[in-house]
Parts: C-alpha cells; structure tokens; sequence
C-alpha cells in the first residue's frame, strides 16, 4: 500500500516562509486559504496563472465581505428591513423594480440627489428607508439610518461646543443620510437651524433620505422661520423622487383582520421633482 509522501523539509520551510510574507503583505485571506488552494492546483494541474487568479480572487472576495459587514454595523439599521419583507402589494403604485433598480446607486447617489417618503404612520415608511439603506450598502454603499430628532440633539451638543463645522463634515463618509420621521423635530427645540445646515452641506454633494409624516405645506413647525423652511424644501426637492405612500397602517390593517374585513388601502403616487406642481410644495403659513 502506497503512502502520500512526507512533505520534504524544504517545502514546509517554504510554507512558512510565505505564511510569513503573506502576514508583512497583509493578504490575511490568502494567507488562509492558499494550502487548500495550492493543493487543489496541484490535484488539476492548474496553470501558474490559474492559481495566482484564485488566490487573488478569493482576498478580493474576503475583503468585499469584511467591507461589508463593518459598513451594516455603522449604517445603525433596524433589523430585519429588507426588501423581500417589504409589502410592495400594500403600496400598489411603489414599483418593485423601480426601488430595485434605485438599490445600485449609480443614478442618484452619484450626483447627490435625495429621496423623500411622504405618508401616515404606520404606512411602511421606516421599512422601506432601512430596506433601501441594506440593499444600498450590499451594493458597496456607506449609509447611516438615524432618527431626526437624535441627529438633531447631536448637532446641538456640536454647535455648542463650537464643532459644529466638523460634526457634519464627519458624516460626509455616508453617501446616503437617513433622517426617519423629520416631522418629530419641531422649533421650540433650541437651535433646530443645524438641520437646515445639514441639508446645506449636503446639498447636490451627499444624497438624503427622509421620511415623513406631513407635507411640505406643515414643516414651517420643524424649522425656525418661513424663509428657512422655504429653503430647507427647495434644496431637498431640487433633485428628489418622492414616494407618497398614502396607504392605510400596516398596524390597523393587521387589527382588522384579526376583527373583519376593512376598507382597501388608497393607492400610493411616486413623483419626481420634475413633475411636481407648485400645489405640490405649498410655502409654509
């Protein structure tokens, strides 16, 4: 009976020696991977190439998958928001392949533009912000989800400590911002002037996504004076597709069927900024 021959002693110094230049190289995966790899090759009889390839492609993969995993645990997202999870037939006029194809990015995170949800509460806003902000970062995006009113007290404490400046610069990393429920900031909270600062600094550079309660018309509560709420909504909506979602609570849906049948939920719209109509952005009282 024939045994596998012993390694020779040469090539288990010349294991070590590439375990080590593998550790100075900083290539943890291959450093990992490449005996099961290497022995593979020799099994087929790969290509010097072939071999090179695969390693590369595996260190390649591993740093994809790594990247991935610390960009969900800063983007904060609630859990268990996906798009498979998401009722697109409760909201029949919000496209599945639309907010797919808004997944990639290209189009919009690009070139700064935003994303606005409109509708009552309990309609799926929050849901499809955090769905959308998942599918986003699998794609290689930084997102953060935050609500409005702790972003807020954030930049509170940073104007009053004189770092105001560098607090939003600091969120810059993100390429997308989601402020969920922005009409829960209301002006009798001090210095609620750092939102419209935000929205300034981020304007055409760094896209938001916002959801929210009230139209336009209401948001002259959320920020200090009628010519910054004015403002705050024409830089937003400048370059934004915004979803009404006008659908009946997920909440009392689900009420309703434990107790009878209820009336159907409304249909959503989705309108992009190039098709809104004055009507659409009334200025505040």
């Amino acid at each position: 009976m024939n045994r596998p021959a012993s390694p020779s002693p040469g090539a288990s110094i010349d294991a070590q020696r590439l375990t080590l230049i593998l550790h100075d190289l900083r290539l943890p995966a291959i450093k990992q991977a490449w005996p099961e790899i290497a022995a593979r090759a020799d099994r087929e009889a790969w290509p010097a190439a072939r071999l090179l390839a695969s390693l590369a492609e595996h260190e390649i993969a591993e740093r994809d998958r790594r990247r991935i995993e610390r960009h969900l645990a800063e983007a904060r997202l609630p859990p268990d928001k996906s798009l498979d999870s998401f009722a697109f037939d409760a909201v029949p006029m919000v496209s599945k392949a639309l907010v797919t194809a808004m997944c990639s990015g290209d189009t919009w995170l690009e070139r700064g533009a935003n994303l606005i949800l409109f509708g009552p509460p309990g309609g799926g806003k929050s849901h499809l912000a955090a769905a959308i902000g998942l599918a986003l970062v699998e794609n290689g995006w930084r997102v953060l989800f935050t609500r409005s009113s702790d972003l807020v007290q954030k930049l509170q404490l940073a104007r009053r400590d004189l770092a105001l400046e560098a607090a939003i610069a600091k969120l810059d990393k993100f390429h997308l911002l989601i402020l969920d429920d922005i009409t829960y900031v209301t002006k009798d909270q001090a210095e609620t002037s750092v939102l419209f600062e935000l929205i300034s600094a981020r304007y055409e550079r760094r896209s938001i996504l916002i959801t929210a309660n009230q139209p336009f018309g209401e948001w002259g509560r959320i920020f200090p004076g009628p010519a910054m709420t004015l403002a705050a909504v024409d830089r937003l909506v400048h370059h934004a597709t915004i979803f009404e979602m006008n659908v009946e609570s997920y909440r009392r849906r689900a009420a309703q069927r434990r107790t009878g049948p209820g009336r159907p939920p409304t249909r959503a719209t989705i309108k992009s900024t190039e098709h809104l109509s004055p009507s659409d952005n009334p200025p505040p009282d």
